[in-house]
């Protein structure tokens, strides 16, 4: 069977609210309740509803138009500082410290993309590391700013406060609210940009970029501002980061946490489907609380997971949804790929 691509999807329109969308905002709207119901925490529903943000924005770089970034999470942890140093700083203020951190992690990926744009396959990869290990070496070095190896800590959670409408994010089951109903916008938002002709764009590019410059897209521009919102979508996680954990902190840029990105996705499907990262990082998660709580090498279980995935069904989990339901007879027979809004 040949492999799953976006590229072999067409771009559709329409209403984002599919059968798909519908589930996924169904469960973050139900989460507080059967966490608990299932032996899991509620902190956990945070953890994931941050990590889904930072992984539908990374997808829209590496799954779409197929741009390799190893080191994206110093995008994450340049929020996370960014929200940390306005609350310390300068006020304390929730769209303030959101707003700081969502600019900052523009800037440096505009910044960094305006250097590897022109770059591509193993080169460009590489770049995106060895900036990554700038930003990671500049966390741990400059102590009067981001405070070293220990961090940024005692972040305050600043209330929210929306006109005549305040109230406090101090305990974690508004701390989730609050998270979820900003994941859901930044799905139906990226579905759409997906969906839109941008989204087509993107996949030519991924498909072909030398025939995407010759028919007229401006290659270089649309990498760029790709990179870029990839990394606008970062700060924003970082910022809800270090929003939850009270604290920011260098080992969060690290290419340790920049891999576990890329993995997730990858066993998720992201290279095949617009939720494929969904999948990818409730397994994770799921696989570290689970398969952690049986033993402490549940990391190696998780890696040998990804290796056979990604030998034998590199579509992932998306691809093999999309492969049983074929079978089943849910899906039109023939067709080589899922829809980018469904599973």
């Amino acid at each position: 069977m040949p492999m799953i691509t976006l590229s072999d999807i067409p771009a559709r329109g329409g209403s984002p609210f599919t059968p798909a969308m519908g589930v996924f905002l169904l469960a973050l709207s139900t989460a507080p309740f059967w966490l608990p119901a299932v032996g899991l925490y509620q902190y956990l529903g945070i953890e994931v509803a941050i990590w889904l943000i930072f992984a539908l924005g990374f997808n829209l770089l590496f799954g779409y138009i197929g741009l390799h970034s190893f080191g994206h999470g110093a995008y994450l942890g340049i929020g996370a500082y960014a929200f940390g140093l306005f609350q310390q700083e300068i006020a304390v203020s929730l769209w303030g410290g959101l707003l700081a951190a969502i600019s900052a992690a523009t800037i440096a990926g505009g910044i960094v993309a305006a250097f590897i744009s022109h770059r591509r396959g193993i080169y460009y990869a590489l770049m995106t590391i060895a900036f990554g290990q700038i930003f990671w070496f500049c966390a741990i070095k400059l102590h009067g700013v981001t405070g070293g190896e220990d961090g940024l800590l005692g972040i305050p959670r600043p209330d929210f406060v929306l006109g005549p409408i305040r109230f406090s994010l101090a305990d974690n089951t508004s701390l989730y609210w609050f998270s979820a109903v900003l994941l859901a916008l930044v799905a139906i938002g990226l579905w759409r940009l997906v969906n839109a002709p941008f989204g087509r764009v993107l996949q030519a590019i991924r498909q072909n970029e030398t025939r995407a410059r010759f028919v007229g897209y401006d290659v270089w521009r649309i990498k760029w501002l790709t990179f870029t919102l990839s990394a606008a979508f970062a700060g924003l996680a970082g910022g809800l980061f270090s929003m939850a954990q009270e604290s920011a902190y260098p080992d969060v840029m690290s290419l340790h946490q920049s891999g576990l990105i890329v993995m997730m996705i990858l066993v998720g499907g992201g290279l095949v489907s617009f939720w494929g990262p969904v999948l990818g990082v409730i397994l994770y998660f799921v696989a570290r609380d689970v398969i952690g709580g049986i033993t402490e090498t549940w990391l190696l279980w998780f890696g040998l997971m990804f290796v056979i995935m990604v030998m034998s069904r590199p579509e992932g989990i998306a691809g093999l949804i999309h492969v049983a339901r074929t079978r089943l007879g849910h899906a039109p027979a023939g067709r080589s790929a899922p829809k980018p809004t469904e599973v």
